[in-house]
């Protein structure tokens, strides 16, 4: 019983630590994308809202290749580390790879969605239905690259103490024996009650 204990509590702080972490770092980068995305911006003429999936890509790619690869890197970054905080926010290391990353792109695409929507209001800004692509396709290849390798890790790293407590003496220490009888003596069991 002590052992299962002891498990808990380790494995219980680990996971805690994690969800905290995880969730503190999500509530940073939600904040710092609040600030990038939704700034007002001076230009001296703004482009019309792409509606249409892959124009904007393709507009960037004419310009060059060069262009075209860092305007989509940098809308595929923005999201990215979503891909890794949601997850590890919500702590779970025994789920499905398929449905974690489909839960987490789809989470990242509403949001990404939510701020394409916000753009609508700020002046400057303008919605592109390729950022949601883009911010949803990085989300998604970060996840990938991160978090079944992380989540394989801690797993070990969960199971490594278990073996190792299994292996340990018990918490209360060795039962006293009579050496040349083998097991513990009833006087040291039981002390004597005083009547």
């Amino acid at each position: 019983m002590g052992i299962v204990q002891r498990q808990g509590l380790i494995g219980g702080t680990a996971a805690s630590r994690i969800r905290v972490t995880g969730a503190l770092l999500l509530a940073a980068h939600l904040a710092f994308v609040a600030w990038y995305a939704l700034r007002p911006l001076d230009v001296p003429w703004v482009m019309p809202a792409n509606l249409r999936p892959f124009d904007g890509i393709r507009g960037d790619f004419a310009l060059g290749w060069v262009t075209g690869v860092r305007r989509a890197g940098e809308s595929m970054a923005l999201l990215a580390p979503l891909g890794v905080l949601l997850p590890m926010a919500g702590g779970r290391l025994a789920v499905s790879r398929l449905g974690s990353l489909i839960r987490t792109t789809t989470a990242v695409a509403l949001v990404s969605l939510a701020v394409e929507l916000l753009q609508t209001a700020v002046p400057g800004q303008v919605v592109d239905v390729d950022s949601l692509l883009l911010n949803a396709a990085g989300a998604a290849l970060a996840h990938l690259a991160v978090v079944p390798a992380g989540r394989a890790w801690l797993r070990r790293a969960a199971e490594r103490p278990v073996t190792a407590l299994l292996m340990e003496e018990p918490l209360q220490g060795r039962t006293p024996t009579i050496p040349r009888v083998g097991i513990a003596p009833w006087g040291d069991a039981f002390p004597p009650s005083s009547p």
